[in-house]
């Protein structure tokens, strides 16, 4: 990660914009890697009662009944994307939107949005461009270093499972004659434990 100014002002929606919505992000990070997730709270140069608040208003926007849906809420809080294209999904045309995220400026937070408008799926991916990491056994896999794609396509053939939370994917594969099970929140890879033989 690069340094970033502490307290960047607030922008989005009342006050909510990008840096809530990335003490948003490492909140459910910090179920899987608390330490990590501290750390970019305090490059954030923001405390815990920060983050609780965050956290606390981004649930109320969710939740609110007279929300305005979850891509309205993305652009109030995130602003314009930095970019957006069509995007083909088998058979299913969608438009992908893409956000900078300053605590990993080698990502982007991509919006998958149906012709309606719905959104179908929301996590980090690697910036159009940025060199991926270099995954080719178990030990490179890294927390925060590799997002669903990349793993993905390092270890296929994988097994998509149920996450245990909407915002967690696994994947489940084998590398050097061992099954894995990799464990991701918003896209990006918090720890890789034994599978299931």
């Amino acid at each position: 990660m690069t340094a970033i100014p502490p307290k960047p002002p607030p922008a989005g929606s009342g006050g909510f914009g990008p840096a809530a919505f990335q003490l948003v992000l490492l909140r459910r990070m910090a179920d899987f890697q608390p330490d990590l997730a501290e750390r970019a709270r305090l490059r954030l140069g923001a405390s815990l009662a920060d983050q609780r608040q965050a956290n606390k208003r981004w649930q109320a926007m969710v939740r609110s009944p007279r929300s305005r849906g979850t891509l309205a809420r993305y652009r109030s809080v995130l602003g314009p994307p930095e970019s957006t294209g069509p995007r083909r999904i088998g058979d299913l045309e969608c438009e992908a939107l893409l956000w900078p995220v300053p605590l990993w400026p080698d990502l982007r937070f991509e919006v998958l949005a149906g012709p309606d408008g719905a959104v179908w799926n929301e996590w980090l991916v690697r910036a159009p461009g940025a060199p991926g990491p270099v995954l080719e056994g178990a030990e490179d896999l890294r927390p925060w270093s590799a997002t669903v794609d990349e793993v993905a396509r390092a270890f296929a053939p994988v097994r998509p499972m149920e996450g245990t939370a909407p915002t967690r994917w696994r994947l489940a594969f084998t590398a050097s004659g061992t099954p894995l099970v990799a464990e991701f929140t918003y896209g990006l890879l918090q720890e890789v434990r034994p599978g299931a033989a």
